[in-house]
């Protein structure tokens, strides 16, 4: 997540503008979407639980595993939080320079709201990002597909986003549901713009995001699977239907909500941009 340009931040155009420069742009939103969905969605449906030789269940959310027994032997809610985490580590700085390293609309949202990114250039990430999503779980479903004893499409199945008490999966009540996505999407956003301000160190700035991320994670798996990221949530919810496509809605809202609001609430308590111009903070290390 690199600092924009003037340009990016204006949304004007620059002397490499073009159908090449947005090109490569959404290129990188693609792969770094598609990596952390494949990555983080991945490791939720099968590495959460192992296969073994006592019949039981498998996945976050319990998802049923008719013919192989399953034990708990897998990483659990402590390694699908790290998955995510270092997805995001390794998709910023892989493809952070190229397009900035959102892979997420409610990234995308929250910092084109604190002026680091050009609105008019929001619609063509989102898209791009949710076609990464769809293309990930696309290759899950491949891979799901080879599970031994047969796949069935379930709720769950490919570590979808939920809420209430539905099809055998246990999750938090709608408002709770939503004010978690929407609190934890805002503070996301707001770690990510300071961590990547002209004052922060931003070799540092993926695993401040990445911990972030892993930190969302460990506090929403329980609640909702955690989305903060509607493209992740869409993915797996085209591919289940069903309740997941139903409650697909909130995952969208509170998010995009909570980037918005994040924005915000960090220009206001921070100063935002016109104040962390890293001028201030290297004459302190000279006094100091």
């Amino acid at each position: 997540m690199d600092e924009p340009t003037a340009a990016e931040t204006s949304g004007a155009s620059t002397p490499t503008s073009g159908v090449d420069y947005i090109a490569k742009k959404l290129g990188a939103e693609f792969l770094g979407t598609f990596l952390l969905v494949l990555g983080g969605c991945g490791s939720a449906i099968f590495a959460a639980k192992a296969l073994g030789t006592t019949k039981g269940l498998i996945g976050v959310g319990g998802a049923a595993l008719p013919a192989a027994g399953v034990v708990n032997s897998g990483i659990g809610y402590l390694g699908v939080a790290l998955a995510f985490g270092l997805t995001v580590v390794c998709g910023v700085y892989a493809f952070g320079h190229v397009s900035g390293g959102h892979f997420n609309p409610a990234v995308s949202v929250g910092l084109a709201t604190a002026g680091r990114f050009g609105w008019r250039d929001v619609p063509a990430y989102v898209v791009t990002q949710c076609l990464g999503a769809i293309a990930a779980v696309a290759v899950l479903w491949a891979i799901q597909s080879g599970r031994p004893g047969g796949f069935e499409i379930t709720q769950g199945a490919f570590a979808s986003n939920g809420y209430g008490q539905l099809n055998g999966r246990i999750f938090y009540d709608l408002p709770a549901a939503f004010v978690a996505e929407l609190v934890l999407t805002a503070l996301f956003v707001i770690v990510i713009l300071g961590v990547t301000t002209k004052a922060a160190s931003k070799a540092q700035a993926a695993l401040g995001i990445g911990l972030m991320l892993t930190l969302i994670h460990l506090v929403c798996i329980p609640i909702t699977n955690t989305s903060v990221n509607p493209a992740r949530s869409l993915g797996p919810a085209l591919f289940e239907r069903g309740t997941a496509l139903g409650q697909l809605w909130l995952f969208i809202v509170a998010p995009i909500v909570g980037g918005a609001l994040g924005a915000v609430v960090w220009k206001l308590a921070t100063g935002g941009d016109d104040t962390q111009t890293g001028e201030s903070e290297a004459e302190g290390v000279e006094v100091a």
